[in-house]
């Protein structure tokens, strides 16, 4: 290479505006590592604490239940909160099971509103398939963070979602806001 010839780096053209529309997913990662192999996993919440809390997004552990990142969050900082159990509806729950839900949800609630700085929260379970549960089989709570001007019409008109900050490191914020036991 001669000497008068200047090579430009990639990362100068960072955030360089070009014709593309880019959506950036790493979550999505799992799928591509899995190789020629499908993931498959028989129920996501009966597998994630199976493995570990950074590689499933957990952020907290407790006797029955748990709470972990969504991996298809509608806000950053989207928990979902699981029994250990695998049981479907929450009628089916033990009281210590219900007990330790709510408990775990308002702590996160708490959390959160630490960490994260916002002023609200969507808290909701979907019971079943036909009630819109994407995993039906198994209970889980989810709890959304909201913000004031947090909504706008990006989602309607491009079905995207802006998310401004990375999976694990919300999920590493939250586990380290997390009260110690």
């Amino acid at each position: 290479m001669s000497d008068d010839v200047e090579l430009e780096l990639a990362a100068d053209f960072v955030g360089v505006p070009d014709e593309f529309q880019r959506l950036w997913v790493p979550h999505r990662m799992v799928y591509i590592e899995a190789g020629p192999e499908p993931h498959v996993a028989d129920c996501p919440f009966c597998y994630a604490p199976t493995r570990p809390d950074e590689k499933t997004l957990i952020v907290h552990r407790g006797k029955t239940a748990y709470a972990l990142l969504n991996l298809f969050p509608y806000n950053s900082g989207h928990l979902l909160v699981c029994p250990y159990r695998h049981i479907a509806m929450y009628d089916e729950a033990t009281e210590e099971e219900v007990a330790e839900i709510g408990s775990i949800t308002q702590t996160a609630m708490r959390v959160l509103r630490d960490v994260a700085r916002c002023d609200g929260f969507n808290l909701g379970m979907n019971q079943g398939a036909i009630a819109g549960a994407g995993v039906g089989g198994h209970l889980h709570q989810h709890i959304v963070p909201r913000w004031g001007g947090d909504a706008n019409f990006l989602p309607i008109i491009a079905k995207t979602k802006a998310l401004p900050q990375l999976l694990g490191e919300m999920r590493d914020t939250i586990a380290l806001g997390w009260p110690k036991d």
